[in-house]
């Protein structure tokens, strides 16, 4: 049985691939394959149209809903983010953008892979860690395998990753989750600042990982990561600062923003470039 949803603006291909998740993958026929929160998913978007292979209504809501965040009013959202104009040219390329509700140690544990990384390496570390470490699920596949199954290894055991410094960081990580001095529940709670010092507690989590952990991991909208493609966008568009009305959101518009500059570079005018 396949469910059918109607989701308006929401560009599942700019979702998947704006860089905030690396289990999805596209398909010949246009559709995605992914793993989430330890369930198998593939998905395809015609028009404004979701279909949900295989996915009773039942699992939809208790699943997906949450995952592609569709409660949210992203609608909404835009109009005030998109009185800003560079974010409102950004979102006529990109389409509707949703954060994702990943879980949050697979998000700190993924962005902890991803430092000084490319996007098919990151995803060939979180493979080799998921075929290794994480639980077979039905079809073959293996869910992200828990802090508390990485946190009993050594550095040696890691070694099929091929991962490099990072295996310290995914350790040390791993050990503080396992332990409860990373507390996702109080980090979930605590005011930004506060939440983002705890994370970086964490051997190798520096500003950006931390960031991303905050927005990705624990659904933080205001948390707003800046790696080389924001720094670009904030030199060359917000050399006053970033507009305080979009900044509790600013999670949201750091991801249309960084997708955009990233995918349309060339739009950006040349002497803006120096």
């Amino acid at each position: 049985m396949d469910y059918r949803y109607e989701a308006g603006a929401f560009s599942l291909k700019n979702t998947l691939e704006c860089g905030q998740c690396f289990r999805w993958s596209i398909q010949p026929d246009g559709s995605y394959c992914g793993i989430a929160g330890g369930h198998r998913l593939r998905l395809r978007q015609d028009g404004s149209i979701l279909t949900f292979f295989d996915t009773t209504g039942e699992e939809f809501d208790r699943i997906w809903r949450k995952y592609f965040d569709f409660d949210t009013d992203y609608p909404g959202i835009y109009r005030s983010l998109c009185k800003d104009a560079v974010i409102r040219q950004a979102y006529e390329y990109t389409g509707e953008i949703h954060i994702l509700r990943q879980e949050p140690w697979e998000g700190l544990c993924s962005f902890i892979i991803s430092q000084n990384n490319n996007i098919p390496r990151i995803t060939g570390i979180i493979d080799r860690l998921c075929c290794n470490f994480g639980e077979q699920l039905p079809g073959g596949d293996y869910a992200f395998p828990s802090a508390e199954r990485l946190a009993v290894l050594e550095p040696e055991d890691l070694s099929v990753l091929r991962a490099g410094f990072r295996v310290r960081y995914i350790l040390d990580a791993a050990r503080k989750v396992a332990d409860g001095r990373i507390d996702f529940g109080r980090i979930a709670s605590e005011d930004l600042e506060t939440a983002r010092q705890e994370l970086r507690q964490i051997c190798g989590v520096g500003p950006k990982v931390a960031e991303c952990a905050l927005l990705f991991g624990l659904y933080r909208l205001e948390a707003f990561p800046v790696d080389v493609w924001m720094k670009r966008v904030l030199k060359w568009f917000y050399q006053t600062g970033f507009p305080e009305e979009a900044k509790p959101y600013g999670g949201i518009a750091q991801q249309v923003l960084f997708h955009y500059v990233r995918c349309c570079a060339y739009a950006v005018p040349e002497e803006m470039q120096h």
